[in-house]
């Protein structure tokens, strides 16, 4: 954790605005032990001087996960779901209050690539695009203020169909490509449009969400997936600390 808190700190110093801090993957099934291992960090940023308000707390959005977070934006700790894959998972964060979650536009391509066995998608048709399109639609509907942010950008169409959304994180060969395109940004996503739509509202609760997840295999699938990755880099991350002390 000192260690996330020294890198976070550091990024505190040369970027404004929020910084994510991530809690331990193997946490993400436990609501109780990720809520005080956000407050420990929040903490030890304290400790260094940095405010809370600078802090988003990244945590995997597992129905358990998305609870802490519930407890965690009521104390006054803002926090980034990610590994957002579904519906499901993005309406469950915004009634619970979070502060901004992060869709994974490419990962959920790259799964329907390999289901469907197709090379690519139009960025109309990329499934990570309807998915982000759908809960930024949802949200601006029903008046859920939690940021939408879409991340894992596998090309620059994807970016470009998603103009208009609330925040993007874009890496820097695919930012320098949109820099260099004389391609007019036209905006894609609109709160008032949004706002006009027949968009069915859904009562969630953990029975609602288990079964929605259930009957989504891709985001089933990719939420595990991510949990694992996310997991096995704390160990590797331990392990080679262990080496220097």
């Amino acid at each position: 954790d000192k260690l996330a808190v020294n890198f976070g700190t550091e990024i505190t110093k040369i970027v404004p605005g929020y910084v994510s801090t991530e809690v331990d993957a193997r946490l993400s099934f436990d609501t109780e032990a990720t809520i005080e291992k956000a407050r420990s960090i929040i903490q030890l940023y304290k400790e260094v001087g940095v405010d809370k308000s600078r802090i988003l707390i990244k945590v995997a959005a597992t129905w358990e996960g998305i609870k802490a977070a519930e407890v965690l934006e009521k104390e006054g700790i803002t926090c980034n779901l990610t590994l957002i894959f579904s519906i499901a998972q993005a309406i469950a964060c915004a009634e619970a209050g979070c502060t901004l979650i992060s869709p994974f536009v490419g990962r959920i391509m790259d799964w329907y690539k390999k289901d469907q066995g197709v090379d690519g998608f139009e960025p109309k048709e990329d499934p990570g695009v309807i998915s982000v399109t759908k809960i930024y639609n949802y949200y601006k509907k029903y008046g859920f203020n939690t940021i939408v942010m879409g991340a894992s950008f596998r090309n620059a169409g994807q970016i470009t169909e998603l103009a208009g959304c609330d925040r993007l994180t874009i890496s820097p060969p695919l930012l320098n490509e949109l820099i260099a395109s004389a391609d007019k940004l036209e905006k894609k996503l609109d709160a008032s449009n949004a706002a006009t739509l027949d968009i069915a509202k859904v009562d969630m609760d953990e029975k609602t969400f288990r079964w929605m997840m259930n009957e989504d295999p891709m985001a089933t699938e990719k939420l595990a997936d991510g949990i694992r990755n996310f997991a096995a880099d704390v160990v590797k991350l331990e392990e080679i600390v262990k080496k220097k002390m």
